[in-house]
């Protein structure tokens, strides 16, 4: 099998601040760096290094060469990246003393992408592959509707969350990713409970809490590895990465829950987004050292 993604590219920018900064407060940063990412581009990496195979459906701009190139030595299938005349999306990330982040996106050619490409690169699918979705690119219905007519499963990130995005695509999704916030907030916009979205299964991300499955009526519970954290950005795109490619591995929900697990909290304790992101074989030595934790 294999795991297709519409998903975002992004260079971000990261700053090192002692603190978010507040409304209308100057702020001197003590650090900057550019990296790779976006939430596709980070589901992607993180999904080829659990060891899938993996084609990202995306665009960028004229000056984006780099980060294709960037993913394609991580292991990303990027023969649907297409490359547009309007500029590379980027992130402005402010990171604080604790790893807490604070993000603005420019979307730019991640929302201009045709649905003529969308569809040749989902023409290649098969029935069973996995299609991954979030709200950082544009026909994400159509992609969604297209994919689900294929046969495949779709796993769909509703972030940056937008009640009234999801409720377009939820017909057509499998497993649908929030994190507690965004759960409780759809909940109240579809008059349900969080326990009933009406989706086949729901994963629920808890940060440092771990994380929660819901689907026919069972709920299996993973928490997290304890680790230090020092910088959180993109830690649930490569929790969602690694939780697909151990479902496309045949893992079982749990078994896949506690590989994502290992992978996000690995990536915790590093600086960055894509280039953070581990490789199968530490996630491997990070699991069988630290497997007993999950009880």
């Amino acid at each position: 099998m294999a795991i297709y993604n519409l998903g975002s590219i992004n260079a971000d920018h990261f700053y090192d601040v002692p603190h978010l900064p507040a409304a209308g407060e100057t702020l001197a940063a003590v650090g900057h760096r550019r990296g790779l990412g976006g939430k596709g581009a980070n589901q992607s990496i993180a999904a080829a290094h659990g060891g899938a195979t993996v084609h990202h459906i995306g665009a960028v701009g004229e000056d984006g060469a780099w980060a294709i190139a960037e993913m394609r030595a991580h292991g990303v299938g990027v023969e649907h990246i297409v490359q547009l005349d309007i500029p590379t999306g980027h992130a402005i990330i402010n990171v604080d003393r604790t790893g807490e982040n604070a993000i603005v996106i420019f979307s730019s050619a991640n929302v201009a992408q045709k649905k003529s490409g969308i569809a040749a690169a989902l023409d290649q699918a098969s029935a069973r592959d996995f299609l991954l979705l979030q709200n950082e690119t544009n026909h994400v219905r159509f992609a969604a509707e297209y994919a689900k007519s294929k046969g495949l499963h779709v796993v769909y990130s509703a972030a940056p969350f937008d009640s009234n995005r999801v409720k377009e695509v939820l017909s057509y999704v499998d497993t649908l990713v929030l994190n507690e916030v965004e759960a409780q907030h759809l909940a109240e916009a579809l008059g349900v409970t969080p326990e009933r979205l009406p989706v086949a299964g729901v994963l629920v991300t808890r940060g440092a809490k771990g994380a929660s499955y819901q689907a026919s009526g069972h709920k299996t519970e993973v928490p997290a590895f304890a680790v230090k954290a020092v910088d959180t950005t993109g830690a649930g795109d490569t929790y969602l990465g690694f939780f697909v490619a151990g479902l496309d591995a045949g893992l079982d929900i749990k078994g896949a829950m506690t590989f994502a697990a290992a992978g996000s909290a690995l990536q915790v304790t590093r600086k960055g987004t894509a280039d953070a992101i581990p490789s199968l074989t530490e996630v491997r030595d990070f699991l069988e050292e630290n497997h007993a934790s999950q009880g």
